[in-house]
């Protein structure tokens, strides 16, 4: 989902950079009221960090990444996984690819987009989370976050094919494939210790799961 260095100009990169702080720093203030989410902050970009170091292959215009949205998302909550993804992407550029640097809001905005509109519309109102939900949310925000690539290339300086896009979206069916499994068992582990002091302050776990 990285956009790579050169596609956009210095204007659209200046914008996507305003946008991602002010996405960002929007929620940022529900660190300050409740305090234990800025550990759990940490914990989604150190989380985030390394599944994107596990998998990351070139595949069109683009770079399909093990993401591990949702055993986030379903583990840590909302506001920790959307910073999370900003502070893992810091961290990935400082300590692995300083050249990735360049796009920070642009990718930013390509992962935090789809899970804030994945988050005010499904994910706030769940009530139980099963394997069928994994797999809806997981479907519903890998589409996001391939349109979101879609949407810079189409306004990028360089030329894309669609055929190449579309080989790139396609890529992340195998993270839909593998990636609610990976959840499933996350989030059925964590569950059964959720009453640990320690669970209890570092997650934040579904009410019901199946």
């Amino acid at each position: 989902m990285h956009i790579e260095p050169g596609t956009l100009s210095a204007a659209k990169i200046a914008l996507a950079n305003v946008a991602a702080v002010g996405l960002l720093g929007s929620q940022a203030v529900e660190l300050v009221r409740k305090p234990q989410r800025i550990v759990r902050t940490l914990l989604a970009a150190v989380f985030f960090t390394l599944f994107m170091q596990i998998v990351h292959i070139p595949v069109g215009p683009s770079e399909l990444h093990f993401v591990g949205a949702m055993p986030i998302y379903l583990s840590l909550g909302f506001v920790p996984t959307l910073l999370g993804f900003g502070v893992g992407l810091l961290l990935q550029g400082l300590l692995f690819t300083p050249t990735d640097l360049i796009h920070l809001g642009v990718n930013t905005l390509s992962l935090a987009v789809p899970l804030y509109l994945l988050h005010r519309t499904v994910g706030s109102r769940l009530k139980e989370v099963n394997v069928k939900t994994i797999l809806k949310l997981d479907a519903l925000y890998y589409s996001g976050v391939t349109l979101m690539v879609g949407f810079w290339l189409s306004v990028g300086e360089v030329a894309t094919p669609l055929a190449a896009w579309g080989t790139f979206a396609l890529s992340y069916a195998a993270i839909v494939a593998v990636e609610p499994l990976l959840t499933w068992l996350v989030v059925r582990k964590l569950k059964r210790f959720e009453k640990t002091p320690l669970v209890s302050y570092c997650f934040d776990l579904p009410a019901k799961t199946a």
